[in-house]
């Protein structure tokens, strides 16, 4: 037994590739432990779990999407990102609301962040920006962001340093207790 909570209907069996894995301190999971063998970029980093919860692109569109309008550090530009709230994203895979996080970047960038910064940051999952999908390669597919323009911690300082807090590339949160 993999320990993993089979699909219910309302959650059908994954039919793309899986984008966001959420491990550690979660109640829902929907696959095993890392695999020594095919989860090559989870072990590169050193992240291990007996089970976790994986959503593909079906997954993420499910939940509520959210469309904020920050500018961005690389052009100075306004663009518009769209994409569920983190903390919605953390709910479905059953993560406590005073848990810790530390989100992974496919270039190995980690950046810890409380569940409640989370939520007072109105952090999304972004899946696209001006309309078009996050591609891998440039920001995506999925990229943790807030709208820095907006927010009274961020706002003032200088465009680089606004999205220190922002991994591009996200593809793994680890969740600890608070």
């Amino acid at each position: 037994c993999s320990g993993a909570i089979p699909a219910s209907a309302a959650e059908p069996a994954r039919r793309s590739p899986g984008l966001l894995t959420v491990s550690g301190a979660i109640g829902r999971s929907n696959r095993g432990a890392v695999d020594p063998a095919l989860d090559q970029l989870l072990v590169k980093h050193g992240v291990k779990f007996d089970k976790a919860f994986v959503f593909d692109s079906e997954a993420l569109r499910r939940l509520p999407v959210v469309r904020i309008k920050p500018t961005l550090e690389y052009d100075a530009k306004v663009h518009s990102l769209a994409g569920p709230l983190l903390t919605s994203v953390l709910e479905a895979a059953g993560v406590a609301g005073d848990a810790m996080l530390a989100l992974r970047a496919v270039d190995g960038y980690v950046v810890p962040l409380r569940m409640a910064d989370a939520r007072s940051y109105g952090i999304i999952v972004a899946t696209e920006t001006d309309g078009a999908p996050l591609a891998l390669g440039g920001l995506g597919p999925l990229w943790a962001v807030y709208e820095a323009d907006t927010l009274a911690a961020f706002k003032d300082k200088p465009l680089k340093e606004r999205f220190a807090l922002c991994p591009w590339g996200l593809y793994s949160i680890e969740v600890t207790r608070g």
